[in-house]
């Protein structure tokens, strides 16, 4: 997730977009920037990257325990199967 820097930074590229006729608002204007671009990403459903590999594990071990009980589930319903057919 962005850190305080990172809003920081972005706040200074737009008060660089500000015209230098209105040199004095600039603190303001970078103030008012970081306020509402630190909101905004607190609005946001956003996990660390940590938080998102961890769940990218759990995901990959449970698709992989599906895919050994789907080919348990084929081996048996074949097995009942051929009982069936004898």
């Amino acid at each position: 997730m962005m850190d305080r820097q990172d809003i920081d930074k972005i706040a200074l590229r737009l008060v660089s977009l500000v015209p230098p006729g209105v040199a004095q608002a600039h603190q303001d204007l970078r103030t008012n920037f970081q306020d509402v671009l630190a909101q905004g990403l607190r609005r946001l459903d956003l996990v660390t990257r940590e938080e998102f590999e961890v769940q990218s594990q759990v995901l990959a071990r449970t698709r992989a325990k599906v895919d050994e009980l789907e080919r348990r589930v084929a081996e048996l319903e074949a097995t009942v199967a051929a009982r069936a057919g004898q």
